[in-house]
């Protein structure tokens, strides 16, 4: 196996892995500032109002995106076990 190889399939995994958790991430650090924002405005500095609202939007999300998230996954392990026989030789 080739060094090229190699970093190409690191490329493309670290690739997958920011599109299947970009949603998610992307979905918390929106509710995290949106709260951010209340907190600033009402000056309620309370710790548990900043978890509860991303924990729930996290799962809301996750419910939603999961199929998607687990189609990915399966096509790039598929793709991956399709060519790493011709990479071993």
């Amino acid at each position: 196996m080739s060094p090229e190889a190699v970093m190409t399939i690191m490329q493309e995994s670290m690739e997958m892995m920011l599109t299947i958790s970009g949603p998610i991430l992307g979905a918390g650090l929106v509710i995290g500032v949106l709260v951010g924002i209340v907190q600033a405005v009402t000056q309620i500095q309370e710790m548990t109002l900043t978890f509860v609202p991303k924990i729930l939007v996290t799962v809301v999300v996750l419910m939603f995106a999961f199929p998607w998230m687990l189609q990915s996954m399966i096509d790039f392990t598929t793709r991956l076990y399709n060519i790493l026989p011709n990479m071993v030789q």
